[in-house]
C-alpha cells in the first residue's frame, strides 16, 4: 500500500459510503452491537412492508385492467350479435338504431333464460320419447307368447 491516503482504496470506499450519508456495509465492517443490528433489522423489515404493499397494489391495479379489458370485450360481443339481430329484423338489411341495439344486448339474459329452458324442454322430450319406446319394446317383449 502506498503511503498517500489518496489512494488508498478503503480510504476511497469510506469516504464515497460517508459522502452518502450510509455506513460502511456491514460485509466489510461487521456490527458487533446488538442495538444497531436490531435497528437495521427493524428498517429492512419496514422496507419489505412497503414492497409487499407495492406488489399487492400493482397486483390488484393488473387485475382490474384485466377485468376491464374482460367487460369492455363483453360488451363489443353483445353490441356486434345485437346489431347482427337488428340487421336480420330491419326491413331493409341494413343497421337499426342504436337504440335497439342496446334494447336487444339489455336482454341478454332474457334470451339466455329462453335458451336454457328449450334445452330443457328438448331433453326432456327426447327423454319421454325414449322412455315411451323402451315401453313399447318391453310390452311387445311380454306380448309375445313364451313356449
Amino acid at each position: 500500500m502506498s503511503a498517500d491516503p489518496s489512494k488508498d482504496p478503503i480510504d476511497f470506499v469510506r469516504n464515497f459510503w460517508g459522502a452518502m450519508g450510509f455506513s460502511l456495509p456491514g460485509m466489510v465492517t461487521p456490527t458487533f452491537d446488538v442495538d444497531e443490528l436490531g435497528k437495521r433489522i427493524n428498517d429492512l423489515k419496514a422496507v419489505e412492508g412497503w414492497l409487499k404493499m407495492n406488489l399487492s397494489m400493482l397486483q390488484m391495479t393488473i387485475q382490474s385492467l384485466e377485468m376491464q379489458c374482460v367487460t369492455l370485450n363483453a360488451v363489443r360481443t353483445m353490441s356486434a350479435m345485437a346489431s347482427g339481430e337488428t340487421a336480420d329484423k330491419s326491413p331493409a338489411g341494413g343497421e337499426g338504431s342504436g337504440s335497439e341495439a342496446f334494447a336487444q344486448a339489455a336482454l341478454w339474459p332474457w334470451h339466455l333464460v329462453q335458451q336454457m329452458q328449450e334445452n330443457l324442454n328438448a331433453q326432456s322430450e327426447a327423454g319421454a320419447e325414449k322412455d315411451a319406446g323402451a315401453a313399447g319394446e318391453n310390452s311387445a317383449e311380454n306380448a309375445k307368447p313364451r313356449g
